[in-house]
């Protein structure tokens, strides 16, 4: 097979490709970093000037605003399913047109393969075709392959600053799946700026974590202060033989790597390789997955899956909160009806750190926040906010650490979960939420507070 000259046969302008959308119709955009440009606005354009309807685009961890959304009167045209909220996606909710999809990250590719809805028009950046016809998603496996295989038509922008992610299973497209080929003017990817300095609680909470890693633990962080402020620890302590397996590749795993903390030699699978599903940072960190046979692109639906994550000892997972209770419960996702994220893998690594021999789930938040007023907020609360989501139920969650300490929640039951997280809260609250948790039932005469 000639793949020069089918990819020549299958090449299209934006204009021409963007003729594939139509109203009423399911149009997959990709997936964080590699949401298409050119195409975007070639789609923007033609949903605008022949005033299209109903056009239903699935997508998510937006890190530009794309051409759609910036349609004049965009919710009489359009709907955007999200899979993961970022900041782009907030915007776009209070404009009328941006919902949020409540899915364990982990389920997505099953989902895509199961569904009634169909994928009328899938999109997908992606980095330039290779010897032998395959066109790679980059940093964006996640469950792209899932989406492509149930696609009724395959639009493929290439961009040459993509950079080709290798290792894993459904991490690219060939080209006798693709219909339509569109080159980009190479626009670089979105690069999300390093991690500045931790801050002083980033640095007590990243501390009381690293103490309870061991040799040869398998790591996974997400995103955020205090993730990246462990990993920076980490890159300075003595720990070694590490490995990597995770959601979301970050900067962090580059500084571990370049400091000869990584190597997955105790990995009991994919034993030497960093495992992850999508990733978004630096141009250094899109330089380091560029072409390295160390770092294992594949679907989420290993990745996230709790029977591939248990089988990996010393699984580490260290993961953000906004807010948690007196009960346990966890939100990652909402502060009351205040949208800010979504349920993404953290419940899927809650499980699978439980399930793995050694293995721990960190929850980490700092104990306090200042409010828009000023106003010093506790981020313990005796029951979350009204409308805050539970992305943790309380039967799941195991370590929780704040600058004041960490608590192991696993097996306490209600009196002692209060009496431990009470213990970790600023002292400014602790007396407000005694008399909280008494309220409740859940406080006993002989509980005591150092």
């Amino acid at each position: 097979m000639n793949y020069q000259q089918e990819y020549k046969e299958k090449l299209v302008t934006a204009e021409e490709a963007a003729t594939a959308v139509k109203s009423g119709q399911w149009v997959d955009y990709g997936w964080c970093v590699t949401t298409p440009y050119e195409v975007d606005k070639a789609v923007a354009k033609r949903i605008a000037d022949l005033n299209l309807t109903d056009v239903k685009f699935r997508g998510g961890i937006l890190m530009r605003e794309p051409e759609i959304f910036k349609i004049e009167n965009a919710a009489d045209h359009l709907v955007w399913n999200s899979w993961h909220m970022g900041g782009v996606e907030r915007r776009a909710v209070a404009k009328g047109f941006s919902f949020y999809d409540p899915l364990r990250y982990s389920e997505l590719p099953r989902y895509y393969l199961d569904m009634k809805e169909p994928v009328d028009v899938a999109i997908e950046m992606v980095s330039p075709m290779d010897e032998h016809g395959y066109f790679n998603f980059g940093p964006s496996a996640s469950h792209l392959g899932a989406v492509v295989q149930r696609a009724k038509k395959v639009i493929v922008e290439v961009n040459n600053t993509v950079p080709r992610c290798l290792g894993g299973v459904e991490n690219g497209v060939h080209i006798s799946q693709v219909d339509m080929i569109v080159e980009s003017d190479n626009t670089p990817i979105p690069v999300t700026g390093a991690a500045g300095e931790p801050s002083e609680v980033d640095q007590k909470v990243a501390q009381l974590i690293v103490d309870e890693i061991p040799n040869g633990a398998c790591l996974q962080l997400g995103i955020g202060g205090m993730p990246n402020a462990v990993g920076k620890l980490i890159a300075t302590s003595d720990l070694k033989d590490l490995g990597v397996h995770t959601e979301m590749y970050v900067d962090a795993f580059v500084d571990l790597a370049e400091a000869g903390k990584i190597n997955g030699s105790k990995k009991s699978i994919d034993r030497f390789r960093q495992t992850f599903a999508f990733g978004s940072g630096t141009q250094k960190m899109y330089d380091y997955l560029n072409d390295n046979p160390e770092c294992m692109s594949t679907s989420v639906g290993y990745t996230n899956d709790v029977r591939v994550i248990s089988q990996l000892d010393n699984f580490m997972s260290i993961n953000n909160a906004v807010d948690i209770d007196l009960f346990g419960q966890i939100s990652s996702e909402s502060s009351g009806l205040k949208h800010i994220s979504g349920a993404g893998g953290q419940l899927d690594f809650v499980l699978g750190a439980y399930l793995s021999k050694g293995g721990k789930s960190f929850i980490c938040l700092s104990s306090t926040f200042t409010n828009k007023k000023g106003e010093l907020q506790s981020r313990i609360l005796p029951t979350l906010h009204d409308g805050s989501v539970v992305t943790d139920t309380r039967a799941n969650v195991q370590y929780i650490v704040t600058e004041y300490g960490i608590i192991n929640l696993k097996g306490l039951s209600t009196w002692q979960r209060a009496e431990a997280l009470i213990s970790i809260a600023h002292p400014d609250f602790r007396d407000q939420l005694i008399k909280d948790a008494e309220r409740m039932n859940i406080w006993r005469r002989t509980n005591k507070i150092n």
